[in-house]
């Protein structure tokens, strides 16, 4: 199969960054925009992304579609997608490349496969890719070859074998490690702000561990307004550890992190409206006061 249509579903920040790589290299890449927000439409203009108005429509005219969603989403759009596919007879490749467990990734492939079309496994690792060279997106699947296509047109797709999950599961883990000390981090500063220590802390984290500062000042700031994407990613963690016996406490606990980042103003911020330079420090007195105000409100 040659594809020369990409559907996204959706372009969102990391959807339309990806579709603009494909555009930029010549393929054409649509979606679905009814009843979609003005941000998803405005962000699906500013990547030349082709509105083709419905799902059923995305799925006719698409030689291969990447679902791109927050993970509590992945399973309703494959459902959805896999009946256009049963009732048009069309067939198509379907990319899942949520940030699910592996098990949930071999469910998803069952509904599309069962009504006639084809699956890959398939997962993001690094930020959308509008800098060449910082984002992989890996492939497993005995159809991985045909989405390695892709790579023809500015994306780093790497095939890591013919299972369903094996994709999903290096996601997993690998977001285990960058995501789940992002909330670590967030934590135990606000920890040490309500204790009046953020200075003490701060000075002795930048003087013995040097490149851990350098992570969080980065990871911290980026992460306010993605945090509501990331609670499920953390709760999809904490599902893959526990089938294969290990605690998901830990990631339970991530989750919660980012709930309490969602609640405020700077979760609540998009990644357009966020501003990248904000101090460290503010941030965190930011979510520790209003978190706590948040937490009173509610009580």
């Amino acid at each position: 199969m040659q594809i020369q249509t990409v559907g996204i579903l959706s372009p969102g920040d990391m959807g339309q960054a990806i579709a603009a790589v494909l555009n930029e290299h010549g393929l054409k890449t649509i979606a679905a925009l009814d009843e979609r927000s003005e941000r998803t439409r405005q962000l699906a203009a500013s990547a030349n992304i082709q509105d083709v108005g419905s799902l059923k429509q995305l799925v006719i005219e698409s030689d291969v579609v990447l679902s791109v969603l927050v993970p509590a989403a992945a399973t309703e759009a494959a459902e959805q997608v896999a009946e256009v596919i049963g009732s048009t007879g069309k067939r198509i490749l379907y990319a899942d490349c949520n940030a699910i467990s592996p098990q949930k990734v071999k469910s998803i492939a069952h509904i599309i496969e069962s009504k006639g079309g084809q699956f890959v496994d398939a997962s993001i690792i690094g930020p959308p890719p509008r800098v060449p060279n910082r984002t992989r997106i890996y492939a497993s699947g005995k159809q991985a070859v045909e989405l390695q296509q892709l790579r023809d047109y500015g994306l780093d797709i790497r095939a890591i074998g013919n299972e369903i999950g094996n994709a999903s599961g290096l996601k997993m883990c690998y977001a285990a490690l960058t995501k789940g000390l992002t909330a670590i981090g967030t934590e135990l500063l606000i920890s040490a702000h309500r204790l009046g220590l953020d200075e003490q802390l701060w000075d002795e984290v930048s003087t013995s561990q040097p490149e851990l500062a350098k992570i969080l000042s980065r990871s911290i700031p980026s992460m306010t307004p993605k945090a509501h994407r990331w609670i499920g990613e953390m709760e999809e963690i904490a599902e893959t550890f526990e089938a294969l016996e290990l605690t998901e406490r830990i990631f339970q606990g991530a989750a919660d992190v980012y709930r309490l980042v969602k609640e405020t103003s700077l979760g609540k911020e998009t990644p357009e409206e966020s501003d990248r330079d904000r101090a460290l420090g503010d941030i965190i007195t930011t979510l520790s006061q209003e978190s706590l105000r948040v937490k009173n409100q509610k009580n």
